[in-house]
């Protein structure tokens, strides 16, 4: 499996993955100006065909953000969503960022293990955070081994 950066033919692909794993999927025009405004884009690749993607950003110096994950649903308990989440990790530490940060749907109990399995802890909750009224959890992961140690 190659994860690389994001490029405009993917766009495709990785809509057709956001409208599969959510109910109320990020529109095409959302996503491209993610990508426009500098957001990290990765993509998971196996077989010459992307089989997952994961957005994130830098808020502020010291603080990283996932924005959003997804991996195709046929590819699902092949550690896909781990390597991507890995990756933008070691991206985080390359530039500095101490803390990472995301949301995830209270509901979502499955993806609140997988977040937790791989290092995050839930911060806070947040009432009526989706649309939909759905509360969302505050999840974050604290870094080390940086460059310049994070001290808040």
């Amino acid at each position: 499996m190659l994860i690389r950066e994001f490029k405009r033919p993917d766009l495709k692909r990785v809509l057709e993955i956001e409208s599969s794993s959510f109910d109320d999927p990020y529109p095409a025009n959302v996503l491209v100006d993610l990508y426009n405004l500098g957001a990290g884009f990765l993509v998971a690749q196996q077989d010459n065909i992307i089989v997952g993607y994961i957005i994130f950003w830098i808020r502020f110096e010291d603080e990283g953000h996932i924005i959003s994950i997804a991996v195709d649903p046929h590819h699902h308990r092949k550690k896909i969503g781990s390597r991507l989440v890995e990756t933008t990790l070691e991206i985080f530490k390359k530039y500095n960022v101490g803390k990472i940060q995301l949301e995830v749907r209270k509901g979502n109990r499955k993806a609140r293990k997988f977040y937790q399995r791989l290092g995050f802890e839930e911060k806070t909750l947040v009432i009526n955070y989706y649309e939909d009224g759905e509360d969302a959890i505050i999840m974050e992961k604290m870094l080390e081994n940086l460059e310049i140690p994070y001290n808040p």
